[in-house]
């Protein structure tokens, strides 16, 4: 049961540590100074590197920019000595050693890449509601007028003819679609984190129930 509990710890740290950090460490970057020269005289770092020169020559080397966004300079570097500068402003920079001025090298700076836009739902297209208008009657009952037909005896009146009226046409409802919602899906480190979770919990609530279950044996 311990092997069981140890190892559902191991996989809930392991799925800790796969989750996706909030922001990379930023890189370092070596430049040595040897042959009386720089190697590599050219490099590009992205904006936030730390580039750091290592003097292996027994004769005395700096760093001094001729070009570029920012006016850099180190300290006299002894054999075995180094320096370091950390490159925050994008541009290109060409820089020497002043003691030999044939000790020539350039570093570009890329600029930070921008951060990748937060994915959102699309939103439901709105419908406009139709509704028929309804029909009115246009039919009017109308009366015949009487008739009288001469005769030697008395005849009865003829009766008025009516025209029956036509019926109304029922209106049309008005029909509303509703536009079906998307649904976002799930992220599998956090699926996983949860799966994770609950298998630890399930083990914990396992050696509890027989640990009490031990105790009460005992008693």
């Amino acid at each position: 049961m311990r092997g069981l509990l140890r190892a559902a710890a191991a996989l809930a740290l392991l799925t800790v540590w796969l989750l996706p950090s909030g922001q990379a460490s930023a890189a370092s970057y070596q430049v040595a100074m040897k042959g009386y020269a720089f190697s590599p005289a050219s490099l590009s770092v992205p904006a936030g590197s730390t580039v750091t020169w290592t003097n292996y020559d027994t004769a005395p080397h700096d760093v001094k920019t001729t070009s570029g966004p920012l006016s850099i300079h180190s300290p006299m570097l002894n054999k075995g000595q180094s320096w370091s500068f950390t490159f925050a402003t994008a541009g290109s920079y060409g820089y020497v050693c002043t003691v030999h001025p044939d000790m020539t090298a350039g570093i570009t700076v890329r600029a930070a890449a921008a951060p990748a836009p937060a994915r959102t739902s699309a939103a439901p297209r709105e419908h406009t509601q139709h509704t028929a208008p309804a029909r009115t009657p246009s039919h009017t009952a109308h009366s015949a007028p009487a008739m009288t037909m001469p005769s030697a005896s008395p005849s009865p009146t003829a009766s008025e003819a009516a025209v029956p009226q036509a019926a109304p046409q029922v209106a049309q409802q008005p029909v509303t679609r509703t536009a079906a919602s998307s649904g976002r899906p799930l992220d599998p480190l956090l699926v996983l984190a949860g799966l994770v979770a609950g298998v630890a919990v399930l083990c914990l609530l396992l050696v509890g129930s027989r640990t009490s279950r031990a105790q009460r044996e005992e008693s």
